[in-house]
């Protein structure tokens, strides 16, 4: 989005009659706003129930934060998230949520105070005072509903964008800036005076410079996950769901998922409505959120049991609550596809669950499939790197350092190296199969942009930077040193001589070596404002700077140590990215085990009775990247893996390793019991996922 030129000649060749009915449905959508529902004169006498979600628990009442969510599709979407975007809602509890300048007050107080600086915003804006509306300091905390507000009622003033995220790169990516501490309103006002400065957009309205932007240049170009939902036990909702153009699941107890803003709050309403579940509370909370956060474009899956594909969709829309339907009442409306319908020639384990993550390179095989042609191979092809490799990228992009840090068998060096892929230009191989990303990591690897190491407590500032190493060449008597470059000051010289290509050192383990040690004085340099300052190396008084291309990543194992014992300084230079346990990635069935209920309820152990830097990587149970499957390799897994490793984190504590795996301890040796790979899988389902209470919960 930097090559500011194609943007010019891109709006040249932008077929504007392409939106016009999108553009006459935008017009109606705010016709009834500002015309019929909520104009501007009935604002200062507008009751508080004729505002805020969750007064009525029906969705009966068209109040304006649900009218400009739900029933304003074509001005423009701040669907996503949870209600808090609205300012302030009832929950379904029946509490009160208010954003914190608010909190403390009784709800018809806070809304006075609301409303007020609601018309105080109107007011100013048609004045022209744009300024004033920063000062309205509650308002702060609804910033895509106030920008919509403000658009919607002066689109002469202000364009149909109300992610500040995307206004950042609308802006960026038309050679404008956008402060840090900018409100989402005020970018949208630059971006505005950006694109009325410029010829191309002479007699633009402001919805056809958006579909414009959001068509040839969508800031959300990423690879999301591609999730497999079942339409009901059997698929037996499945032709409503075709015919009505939708996907539902139930958990209806919980009312509008948008109510809840994190997983855990959500996972307290389930452990509320389903008391002795089966441990997988949380998982079950985080897909939901998914499902809720589910963006237009997306794709899905419809199942029948673990080897029938009904149909592919595109989501069209937002969630909803549809609280007249009778049953399974959380609802995405999707358009289907039903010729990629097939029966699968082995059954996915993981799809016995509601939800399940589909890997792509399985979603392109499903999605080569027309009914009526033989199923042939194929592997996904992305113009973009997956959501987690993104986020990676991005914090690069931003810092210039990332450390990937979690516990152990989460996938940390993977992730930094499906991110050297991509910084490679080889997206396309992140998702592949093993051994063609493995043999595609070899590569990158052997070439000249990307370097890996891995920290150790003797690893050194010879080793990394510069240092005197015995020259095995010399052939004269006795030991000749000569001045050796380390691995960073090899690949900062390749990045200095081609400026136009990022280079990469991935540091594995990085928290084993002393790092003030390894860096010394390159830690100043390292900083992305300091990129290129020249500085005299310690040792061979050399000029040396770090180049603007350089990015380095580090993996970091927090069981092995913490992420707080790190020397200040380092934690400063470098963003930190947690990576931990996916319950999604272990997602199937031994036997009576369902392991990411095993999973997820042996990490909540963990996490309790040690904390969560010692909980189980999901790495430990798989085999060549898929779960486990037969009671063989969960046998091994667990009695050779998982239980050693417990055994050390327990330092000989037996009764610390009963609280954690239960009846599985032998009371009077303090020993874990032995048993047959055949009454393995039912021992752990009783033990974690049949609703049993912890020991010594």
């Amino acid at each position: 989005m930097s090559e500011t030129v194609d943007v010019w000649a891109a709006a040249a060749e932008f077929d504007r009659s392409t939106v016009s009915e999108d553009q006459a449905a935008a017009g109606g959508d705010r016709k009834r706003v500002v015309d019929l529902l909520f104009p501007l004169e009935k604002w200062p006498t507008l009751p508080l129930e004729h505002y805020a979600l969750g007064l009525d628990p029906s969705g009966a009442t068209m109040t304006y934060c649900r009218f400009m969510e739900f029933g304003t599709p074509h001005l423009g979407s701040i669907k996503g998230g949870s209600a808090a975007k609205h300012i302030m809602y009832r929950h379904n509890s029946g509490e009160w949520r208010l954003a914190a300048p608010l909190r403390g007050m009784e709800p018809q107080n806070a809304w006075e105070l609301l409303r007020a600086q609601f018309l105080q915003a109107f007011t100013a804006v048609a004045a022209g005072d744009f300024e004033a509306v920063d000062d309205l300091e509650v308002l702060r905390f609804g910033p895509a509903l106030v920008t919509k507000s403000l658009a919607t009622y002066f689109p002469e003033h202000f364009l149909p964008v109300y992610s500040a995220d995307h206004l950042r790169k609308f802006l960026a990516l038309l050679g404008g800036t956008s402060g840090a501490d900018s409100p989402t309103w005020r970018s949208n006002r630059r971006l505005l005076e950006l694109v009325r400065s410029r010829p191309e957009f002479e007699g633009w309205s402001g919805f056809e410079v958006m579909s414009f932007l959001y068509q040839d240049f969508d800031p959300r170009p990423r690879q999301r996950a591609i999730w497999k939902i079942a339409p009901g036990e059997r698929a037996r909702l499945w032709e409503e769901c075709r015919d009505g153009g939708f996907i539902c699941v139930g958990w209806d107890e919980l009312g509008d998922l948008g109510e809840y803003q994190t997983d855990t709050e959500l996972k307290e309403a389930l452990d509320a409505n389903w008391p002795g579940g089966s441990g997988r509370s949380l998982t079950s909370a985080r897909r939901l959120l998914a499902l809720r956060d589910l963006e237009a474009g997306d794709r899905v899956v419809a199942n029948r049991g673990m080897d029938e594909v009904l149909a592919i969709g595109t989501v069209t829309g937002g969630y909803r609550f549809d609280a007249e339907r009778p049953e399974y009442r959380h609802v995405v409306p999707v358009t289907w596809d039903v010729s990629h319908a097939q029966k699968l020639p082995k059954p996915q384990h993981g799809w016995r669950s509601t939800f399940a993550k589909v890997d792509p390179s399985l979603f392109a095989e499903l999605e080569a499939h027309r009914s009526g042609s033989v199923a042939q191979p194929a592997q996904p092809s992305l113009s973009t790197a997956p959501e987690d490799v993104q986020v990676v990228l991005d914090a690069l992009e931003r810092k210039g350092q990332v450390i990937l840090h979690g516990p152990p068998g989460t996938g940390k060096t993977r992730l930094a190296l499906s991110a050297a892929l991509a910084l490679s230009g080889r997206v396309d191989e992140i998702n592949a199969e093993p051994a063609q990303r493995a043999a595609a990591q070899r590569e990158v690897l052997e070439g000249d942009r990307v370097r890996m190491v891995t920290f150790h407590p003797s690893y050194g500032y010879e080793d990394f930077v510069e240092g005197f190493k015995p020259d095995l060449s010399a052939t004269g008597p006795g030991l000749t040193l000569t001045l050796a470059d380390g691995v960073f000051h090899t690949l900062c010289s390749r990045a200095a001589a081609h400026p136009e290509r990022t280079f990469l050192l991935i540091i594995d383990e990085i928290n084993r070596g002393d790092l003030p040690r390894v860096f010394g004085e390159l830690i100043t340099l390292l900083e992305l404002d300091k990129r290129g300052l020249p500085l005299s190396l310690s040792i061979s008084n050399r000029s040396f700077s770090v180049p603007p291309n350089v990015r380095v990543i580090g993996t970091m194992n927090t069981a092995d140590r913490s992420v707080s014992h790190l020397d200040a300084a380092v934690r400063r230079r470098f963003a930190f990215l947690p990576v931990g346990p996916d319950p999604d990635v272990v997602s199937g069935t031994v036997g009576a085990l369902d392991l990411a209920a095993f999973f997820e309820s042996l990490n909540t152990r963990i996490a309790r009775q040690l904390d969560a830097d010692h909980q189980l990587g999901h790495a430990y149970l798989l085999r060549d990247g898929e779960p486990i499957a037969t009671e063989e390799d969960l046998a091994a897994a667990f009695h050779h893996e998982v239980i050693p490793l417990l055994e050390d984190y327990c330092l000989g504590r037996a009764d610390l390793l009963h609280r954690i795996l239960g009846g599985l301890v032998d009371e009077k040796t303090g020993r874990p019991a032995l048993m047959s790979s055949q009454d393995l899988p039912t021992a752990l389902a009783t033990e974690f996922t049949s609703g049993k209470p912890d020991p010594d919960a």
